[in-house]
């Protein structure tokens, strides 16, 4: 019989202000209030009471009982706990204190950083979080979970040189093959912790399910089925916000959570952390993730963030400002994974749940986050040594992108700053290049928004493509060694 470990990720953003329009009489110390939303208290007062308040003090009466369970709060959270709903932080104090609760590591910021080509910006979130939770609960993580379960051999190395003993990611099919995820196995010299995605999901996403064919899921048929399966321990890893927000207590949720953890006791079930786990258990084979997968949708994969082109813009802006980031903490919420998530237009599936954005819900949220990280740096230029290489390398709001077209209109690329300007230009089809030429539409640019009279002049009577990708190239290259 296997033994089973539970984990729960808490996390709240700092959702973007949806009414922001640069004034740039706002001083520093109220950046943040002018780039965030107002609605963020009210949001996580909503949570904490619906939520983490009485799920929390469930799991502090089953664990006094002798349940184990694992926590992984985002950073961000804990501010606004600390800020909004101290209560809250004063439970979450209660459980780390507790022997039976495990503290997971994370970013701080819950964010893709880790997608950056540059691993520098990671591990220091990873370390600012690392030292958050023994500042404020006298404990520091040895094992991690990455954004969304965000993970690949990359990932994986990266965490190993911290000297975190193991790391938990997606049981995705495309991985094992054959294979159970109910084991250890190992990644890059790392052990790893495999979520079961179906019995994860059977309570994350279909729980309220009415035309499951196990509904309704009580807590004495869900223990059956951790007691009668195969393998070494089943990892059961949910969003905290199951319990009371994304399942309302009238669907027997904390009915539910409150009755399980006495089931599995019934039934010979241990509960235990995932230390615990790594200490008992020897990784059984090597994994090789290559491709990045993680726990969203389908797909398990990171097109849930950065699957179509306003997503990799918004991801390419944020990753390259690390020059402008003069105040880090506002650099780093935006690189928030929830911000890229609310650019999503496509159906996201998990288990029997759907979630979609509406193609307009998805524009909105791109083009609030293109303005702000637009007046974001527009605002740190004031303060670089470089300004002018600085001001040309910018990312653009909407409005003074350059938007592609052709005789007959717009073609559907946009450059929001010169380094995607260079890779449209290999792109876009010829007669849109000869139909700015001739109009004169990439000179003004460069000179009128870009404030680059040099490469203006440069590249003035050129007229085929590779001549202009490569004199765009080379000023690109200089500009952004003055930034270095």
């Amino acid at each position: 019989m296997p033994h089973v470990c539970f984990g729960f990720e808490v996390h709240q953003p700092y959702r973007l202000n949806r009414m922001f329009s640069p004034q740039p009489k706002v001083k520093k110390k109220d950046l943040f209030d002018h780039y965030f939303d107002g609605l963020n208290k009210e949001i996580l007062l909503r949570v904490a009471d619906k939520c983490y308040n009485p799920a929390t003090r469930i799991i502090l009466e089953k664990l006094d009982e002798g349940f184990s369970c694992a926590f992984s709060l985002s950073g961000i959270v804990i501010e606004q706990f600390e800020r909004w709903s101290p209560e809250t932080l004063s439970l979450f104090e209660d459980v780390a204190r507790h022997k039976n609760t495990e503290l997971i590591g994370q970013t701080y910021y819950h964010s893709i950083a880790s997608c950056f080509s540059d691993k520098t910006e990671f591990t220091e979130q990873v370390r600012m979080h690392s030292d958050l939770m023994y500042d404020r609960f006298r404990v520091r993580p040895v094992v991690f979970e990455n954004t969304e379960f965000t993970f690949n051999n990359d990932i994986a190395a990266t965490i190993r040189e911290m000297d975190f003993n193991g790391i938990f990611t997606e049981g995705v099919d495309r991985v094992l093959g054959w294979r159970s995820p109910d084991y250890v196995y190992r990644c890059q010299d790392l052990p790893v912790l495999l979520r079961n995605t179906k019995l994860s999901d059977d309570i994350a996403f279909r729980f309220a399910n009415r035309t499951w064919d196990m509904y309704p899921l009580t807590a004495d048929t869900y223990a059956q089925w951790i007691a009668s399966s195969s393998g070494d321990v089943i990892n059961v890893f949910l969003d905290y916000e199951t319990f009371g927000e994304h399942f309302w207590q009238e669907t027997g949720i904390f009915d539910f959570l409150r009755a399980l953890p006495g089931e599995l006791g019934q039934r010979g079930v241990e509960t235990v952390l995932p230390s615990q786990v790594l200490a008992s258990h020897e990784p059984v084979d090597d994994i090789d993730v290559r491709e990045t997968i993680s726990w969203a949708d389908i797909e398990k994969d990171t097109s849930a963030w950065m699957g179509n082109d306003r997503q990799k813009t918004a991801f390419h802006a944020v990753q390259s400002a690390r020059p402008y980031a003069v105040d880090k903490p506002i650099w780093r919420y935006l690189q928030t994974s929830d911000h890229f998530y609310y650019m999503a237009s496509k159906y996201g599936t998990c288990g029997e749940v759907h979630t979609y954005f509406s193609h307009h819900e998805a524009e909105d949220a791109f083009k609030t986050y293109m303005k702000i990280i637009a007046d974001y740096e527009a605002r740190t230029i004031r303060v670089m040594k470089n300004r002018r290489s600085a001001k040309t390398l910018r990312t653009l709001a909407p409005e003074h992108a350059f938007h592609f077209a052709g005789p007959s209109g717009f073609i559907g690329h946009t450059a929001y700053n010169l380094d995607q300007f260079e890779e449209l230009l290999y792109v876009v089809p010829n007669d849109s290049i000869q139909y700015h030429i001739e109009r004169g539409d990439f000179k003004n640019w460069i000179n009128d928004v870009l404030d680059d009279p040099h490469l203006a002049e440069s590249i003035d009577g050129l007229q085929e493509r590779h001549d202009l990708t490569r004199v765009v190239k080379e000023r690109r290259e200089l500009l952004w060694s003055h930034l270095k």
